[in-house]
């Protein structure tokens, strides 16, 4: 059973942002037709940022983020069929060494494509969900 607040299942995620030519750029992942940060699943016995982490590595193998913004999060309303709750993070990436490696669960890898975008290219690919997300994002970092 997925670790949820009452009923809601909680994923946990990391916008995660590199420096590209003086620029901040957005990393997106693509599974089907939606766009959207790395993330998943929290497992029983870990915390919601240990999951964020791992989902990352585990999407796109990117490992040694940087967290300079903190520890801050943005939580989703309830979203889609079974009314998932999703918590992002905000972390650099200095390597954008991104792959997309094979899912054991599914046989293949997890999501089809990926992007390293600036927030306009990013805020017109994503669904609203996920621009309250780079909204935030972008609000967080200027108050760090």
């Amino acid at each position: 059973m997925p670790l949820g607040y009452g009923k809601n299942p909680v994923s946990a995620g990391v916008v995660i942002l590199r420096r590209i030519d003086g620029s901040w750029q957005y990393l997106l992942l693509r599974a089907y037709q939606y766009w959207d940060f790395p993330k998943g699943q929290v497992e029983p016995g870990e915390t919601e940022f240990e999951a964020a982490v791992r989902e990352v590595e585990e999407e796109s193998t990117l490992t040694g983020l940087e967290f300079h913004w903190g520890y801050e999060f943005f939580q989703t309303a309830p979203y889609g069929k079974f009314r998932k709750i999703a918590r992002y993070y905000i972390a650099e990436s200095v390597s954008g060494e991104v792959d997309l490696p094979i899912s054991e669960a599914l046989g293949r890898p997890e999501h089809e494509e990926f992007r390293w975008v600036s927030f306009d290219a990013a805020y017109a690919m994503v669904s609203p969900r996920v621009r309250q997300v780079l909204d935030w994002s972008v609000k967080a970092r200027k108050q760090s």
